[in-house]
């Protein structure tokens, strides 16, 4: 089916559109343009909405604004935003009621005409991502980048040709009740994550599962063998399963052995891990998912140019500046434990950390000895300040003092205070292991304001 006949079957039924944030503007665009009857639900109220309510209203859609945003939910299709659990009475009385609720990305999967890469995980979905695209692009092909990252490629559907690779990353929120899957997916791994969104961690991981639950035979599935949650989802799929590890060798799919070097299945060397420019064992993760995905497709002359050249993602490890000897790195993409952990586990020696903000249901245990192991002075601020430094104090690796605890008000005035205590020689971090929205709109917003405090330091 092609995108215009699919919005011609939308013509004449009553279309929801739940949320009119950035990512569905483009969906609300396109329907309205198409002479379909729309209804924009949004929580934010018409304050939130801003300009765009101007550059729609010629198009008369119907707004449901504010609080009760949701409280006369009344159409034969609803676009679902991907934060909006799919069991929200809401939509629970909607599908009751006949409608079929779906979303811009699972109308996009079942509309794109070429070859379809997916990822998710907890952690390194937006790297791991956007090194599929990359190695896809140095070995020739046209590559379209969205999902989570880039832009929703819904609209663009018909410009795609059965030569190109849709690239996408996706979170447990846009697959949680997703009916269709790529071509090749890809788990990076699972931890606790997004509990204050999910009911329960199993819900969690139901929803990481649906990125292959309906994959035929034929279909690719990777898979970390070293964590234990996505190794067991082998069982459970029709897929062709290609592994990566940093543990041991594999039956199909790229492998790291004692001395570091990178291993194809069958033991034919690849690159040392050495090369890859990205650093942390992490990412040594993210590279071998993203040789698997694209194995095939992209020879290993493209592998060895990329691991080497690629730079990284902005708020990810991301070193912004050396001043005076120390080095102050950005790394607010880690808004889980796990994540600040393998952050943390990059450095050979001890850090100045800074964390803290909003947390997602998560507990800090695990991450409070971690914080023992790799931190010498550590700076919290945000809702989460106490929780974080009571993980730390209750360690059992914690002694009076190590590492040195200082909890601050302000986003500014805790940056400033870390900088004033560092030396030549240290490492300045952070790595929030928290959600930023106790005071940023997103994780990048924090990574800005970070940045631009580094920059003012003199």
């Amino acid at each position: 089916m092609s995108l215009n006949e699919y919005l011609s079957g939308l013509r004449g039924k009553r279309v929801a559109v739940i949320g009119a944030g950035v990512s569905n503007r483009p969906l609300i665009r396109l329907l309205l343009a198409s002479g379909i009857d729309v209804t924009i639900c949004d929580k934010s109220g018409m304050e939130g909405i801003g300009d765009f309510y101007h550059e729609i209203a010629p198009f008369h859609p119907n707004f449901h604004l504010g609080n009760s945003y949701l409280s006369n939910l009344d159409a034969d299709v609803v676009f679902r935003t991907p934060g909006l659990h799919p069991d929200n009475p809401a939509l629970v009385r909607a599908r009751n009621n006949g409608a079929v609720v779906t979303s811009e990305m699972e109308a996009f999967l079942s509309l794109c005409p070429c070859r379809t890469i997916a990822v998710t995980g907890s952690d390194g979905k937006t790297t791991t991502t956007t090194l599929i695209a990359e190695l896809l692009k140095d070995a020739g092909y046209h590559v379209w980048l969205g999902g989570n990252i880039g832009n929703p490629l819904l609209a663009e559907t018909d410009a795609m040709t059965p030569t190109d690779i849709a690239v996408l990353e996706l979170s447990s929120f846009q697959l949680h009740s997703m009916n269709c899957s790529p071509d090749v997916a890809v788990v990076t791994n699972i931890a606790p994550n997004h509990l204050d969104v999910h009911p329960s961690y199993q819900d969690y991981i139901d929803a990481k599962k649906q990125i292959f639950r309906n994959q035929k035979p034929g279909a690719r599935l990777v898979l970390n063998l070293d964590n234990e949650v996505t190794a067991s989802f082998a069982a459970e799929t029709a897929a062709e399963i290609y592994w990566f590890s940093r543990r041991q060798a594999v039956e199909k799919g790229f492998w790291m052995d004692a001395d570091g070097m990178i291993r194809r299945a069958g033991g034919q060397a690849v690159m040392p891990a050495s090369d890859i420019r990205i650093p942390g064992v992490h990412n040594i993760e993210n590279m071998m998912a993203a040789f698997a995905a694209v194995d095939g497709f992209v020879g290993e002359n493209v592998f060895r140019s990329v691991a080497k050249s690629f730079p990284g993602v902005p708020h990810r490890l991301e070193t912004v500046r050396v001043l005076r000897g120390v080095t102050y790195i950005n790394d607010s993409i880690a808004s889980s434990p796990s994540r600040t952990a393998a952050g943390l586990a990059c450095f050979k020696e001890k850090v100045i950390l800074i964390a803290g903000g909003k947390d997602k249901g998560v507990p800090f245990d695990d991450l409070g000895g971690d914080i023992c192991r790799h931190v010498k002075s550590l700076y919290l601020t945000g809702w989460t300040a106490e929780k974080m430094k009571a993980s730390v104090m209750n360690s059992s690796l914690y002694s009076q003092g190590k590492p040195d605890i200082h909890v601050l008000e302000g986003f500014r005035d805790t940056v400033e205070a870390a900088a004033k205590e560092a030396r030549e020689g240290d490492i300045v971090i952070l790595s929030p292991a928290c959600t930023s929205f106790d005071r940023f709109k997103n994780f990048e917003e924090r990574g800005e304001a970070f940045r631009e405090i580094v920059e003012g330091l003199v």
